[in-house]
């Protein structure tokens, strides 16, 4: 298992199957490393939902799966890929117990766009043309449309993208085939998500996206998204979701990467999304946005004591009503922050720190704007920051924004000797270090600027 499964040792008291449980083994499977044991997986999925749910018990072993079978026109893919574990109309409960398993992805499997007749590649496609798809899987681990409590725990997905045969690329925003390590979609009870790590898929580490007006919440806790091809993790609908200590780190840094390239894509495709929270989580070195949500009707999200770290793109994009940041760290710039006449609908900063220190980025590098700010913050009222502290102590510069964000009881210096402007509304007490113009600003409380105060004005 890769160095950054978190924490999937398992005892082999754990791996004891309980009375009604079935293990992948009962269907035929292996578990040694190199036998493909796809069919007894799907064999073992049809048999809990002929059951209406159950307990499916696995060892701390590696299994193999994936396999594909040829299209033969007429809007089927050219590759299509088997199902692995798809639990689905299920009303009783349904537990996986990993134990420590990986499921590991086939070598060889074709992704992207390939010729139907000849398995050979082609060239990036300007439009989708389903025959000419092909895909590993579409998830390893699909459950879709239950109604009773979802538990998944101490498993790794590794979609050995590495090993793929990857065509050209398809859809928009370029690879859009398929091929995500756990996918939860319209279930309706409540789903709980522990210590799993889904790595190295060709499209995303998860999505999520619970049924409308489903009874309890989702739970994510301690589980890791790492050099997925599109997206750690997209939330594509749904409400009352929490993660706890997860980390959505390095998408597309494997060979491929399809857009947005983030680390989590909040963006309301099924249903409205709200009520979503991050605890103690980790966005870092991914291709695209550490965080983003700037489409569909998503609103409410909120993030506490999390490190967000842009290293080739913006560390976050929260371009959405209600969004609220409590001591949060951001190691590079942001932009978008959503602004709203209506102040509650605003994004918010509170005791959050923003730099450009390259020592707190896993690369050395930080990703800053042409303008090298830290923050990029216009058309966008009512956007507060209150006892922030923005430390740069490189190339970056204070923020460019405008009279209408809000500054409260901040602290801010740069040692870059280029101009900044973080203009904006002032109140309680604030300290500036540094080449900052802040004409037009409202000041209506104390701002020392370079040791001296500035009047009052506005």
């Amino acid at each position: 298992m890769g160095a950054g499964a978190v924490g999937l040792a398992a005892t082999g008291a754990r791996c004891a199957a309980p009375a009604g449980a079935v293990t992948p083994e009962m269907f035929g499977a292996k578990g040694d490393g190199r036998t493909n044991d796809t069919d007894a997986f799907a064999a073992m999925s049809e048999h809990v939902n002929a059951r209406g749910g159950g307990t499916i018990v696995l060892r701390p072993v590696t299994y193999i799966v994936g396999r594909q079978q040829r299209g033969r026109g007429r809007n089927e893919p050219s590759f299509a890929g088997s199902k692995i574990i798809r639990i689905e109309k299920c009303r009783r409960a349904v537990t996986i117990r990993g134990n420590g398993a990986k499921l590991k992805c086939a070598s060889g499997l074709r992704f992207g766009r390939f010729d139907p007749q000849s398995g050979k590649p082609l060239p990036n496609g300007r439009g989708i043309d389903l025959t000419n798809r092909a895909m590993p899987y579409w998830a390893m681990i699909n459950i879709n449309h239950c109604s009773g409590p979802i538990e998944i725990s101490n498993i790794e997905l590794d979609g050995n993208l590495q090993r793929l045969a990857v065509g050209g690329r398809y859809g928009k925003g370029g690879f859009q085939s398929g091929g995500t390590g756990l996918v939860l979609s319209q279930n309706l009870g409540p789903e709980r998500l522990e210590r799993i790590y889904s790595h190295h898929h060709a499209q995303d580490g998860m999505i999520l996206a619970p049924g409308v007006d489903r009874a309890g919440a989702t739970l994510a806790t301690d589980t890791s998204c790492d050099f997925n091809g599109r997206q750690g993790c997209s939330v594509t609908g749904g409400r009352n979701l929490l993660f706890q200590r997860c980390k959505f780190r390095h998408t597309g840094r494997a060979g491929i990467h399809g857009s947005p390239g983030a680390g989590v894509d909040v963006e309301a495709e099924r249903s409205p999304i709200r009520n979503v929270a991050f605890e103690d989580c980790e966005f870092s070195d991914n291709h695209g946005f550490g965080l983003v949500a700037g489409t569909g009707k998503s609103a409410d999200l909120r993030f506490e004591r999390c490190k967000f770290v842009g290293t080739t793109n913006w560390s976050a994009w929260p371009d959405r009503p209600e969004m609220k940041f409590r001591n949060c760290l951001f190691v590079g710039a942001i932009n978008h922050a959503r602004g709203d006449a209506d102040p509650a609908r605003a994004a918010q900063f509170m005791d959050c720190t923003f730099t450009d220190d390259p020592a707190l980025s896993p690369t050395g590098k930080v990703f800053l704007p042409k303008g090298k700010w830290i923050a990029i913050i216009l058309k966008s009222p009512n956007v507060r920051f209150r006892r922030c502290r923005f430390r740069l102590i490189a190339d970056g510069v204070l923020p460019l924004s405008q009279s209408q964000v809000i500054y409260e009881d901040c602290d801010m210096s740069q040692r870059s000797a280029a101009p900044s402007g973080p203009r904006g509304t002032y109140l309680g007490t604030t300290s500036i270090r540094g080449n900052a113009h802040l004409e037009d600003s409202i000041i209506r409380g104390k701002v020392t600027l370079n040791g001296r105060i500035l009047p009052q004005k506005g």
